[in-house]
């Protein structure tokens, strides 16, 4: 039986480019070499594009050669640049690993869909809309989840510091991880905070900070036929939890630890994913997520956000989850492919 073809997406130009090659590196790891055969993808920091021999550390500095996915739905696949021509490469589906801007906001999905290669993870308008923290509330709430109190600050507008509860989150409204997130906890402090947030986008997001747990959710599958992982939590010594800002995630966080399972109730861990089923849904996401949420005293579960291509690192809480219900990488990815496959041919 021929190997299917699996074009593996990894770098790109967001402020997660190393994460992205990490989770790249995992899934190389774990990929079934006996049913795929990988074509890997690197995208530099500066955008450019290359079919390279693997996701290693120095996999810039390797035999790369230029490459590009062809927005011609007759090439379904890699124009791959040799010698003054270019080699047609075939792809019977894409990974996407990568995260943050241009992963996961629905722009690598729009090419992938011109290209008419079927492709891991969620669509154009469910990336778009979980990319966007403030629109994600919007119809979250709209369906019954309960989510922070929020407001937006476009470019360029000043907010009122008086108008605010302390302590509140401001955080670039579009951006992944953690990057330009700041607790304020006075006024004197949100000035200098929302411009660290518009270093990384333009919108920003000021949030009033939800007392509870901080709990994730892992998701696997599309619209009625959902898996949920276990469900994690993390842990403070103090501050907030600042994922894939560490110097070394792999050995661990200076203020943080994520638990799998959570040290909930049953009744609450059973609440959690249901309400991270819910979440999925209404969003409009398919393939995986991971939904991250809080946890209040009083049982409440509130959204924080959802990660529609989640870290596949060895340290990262979505590959975790799914193993400790007992989902091991390998089987995880060969789900979603089957997934974007089977979604394809609807």
């Amino acid at each position: 039986m021929d190997r299917l073809k699996v074009g593996i997406l990894f770098g790109g130009r967001s402020e997660e480019h190393p994460v992205s090659v990490k989770s790249a590196q995992e899934i190389a790891r774990n990929l079934d070499l006996e049913k795929y055969e990988p074509f890997y993808i690197g995208i530099t920091k500066s955008g450019a594009w290359t079919l390279c021999d693997g996701p290693g550390a120095d996999w810039e500095h390797g035999s790369c050669r230029p490459a590009v996915l062809s927005p011609d739905s007759s090439v379904h696949g890699l124009l791959v640049q040799e010698q003054g021509r270019y080699e047609v490469i075939r792809l019977d589906v894409v990974l996407p690993v990568l995260h943050g801007t241009l992963g996961e906001d629905g722009a690598i999905q729009g090419l992938l869909e011109l290209s008419g290669i079927p492709y891991v993870g969620c669509d154009i308008q469910s990336s778009a809309l979980c990319m966007d923290k403030s629109l994600a509330y919007l119809v979250a709430g709209s369906a019954g989840i309960a989510t922070p109190n929020f407001w937006t600050v476009t470019a360029d507008e000043i907010i009122d510091p008086d108008r605010l509860t302390y302590p509140v989150f401001v955080k670039p409204a579009r951006s992944g991880s953690s990057f330009g997130v700041t607790k304020v906890s006075r006024k004197e402090e949100l000035s200098s905070a929302v411009e660290s947030a518009r270093q990384y986008d333009s919108k920003v997001l000021i949030e009033e900070a939800v007392v509870g747990s901080e709990i994730g959710c892992a998701i696997l599958g599309n619209e009625l036929d959902l898996i949920a992982g276990e469900v994690d939590q993390i842990v403070l010594s103090h501050g907030f939890f600042r994922i894939h800002q560490e110097d070394t995630p792999e050995i661990g966080s200076d203020n943080s630890a994520v638990i799998v399972p959570a040290d909930i109730p049953a009744e609450s861990r059973l609440l959690v994913q249901e309400t991270a089923k819910a979440v999925y849904r209404a969003l409009g996401c398919r393939g995986l997520s991971r939904v991250d949420l809080f946890l209040k005293d009083d049982g409440e579960v509130v959204l924080n956000e959802v990660n529609t291509l989640p870290g596949m690192t060895s340290y990262s809480r979505y590959p975790r989850m799914m193993a400790a219900a007992g989902m091991p990488l390998a089987e995880v990815i060969d789900r979603t492919v089957s997934l974007a496959l089977a979604g394809k041919r609807r």
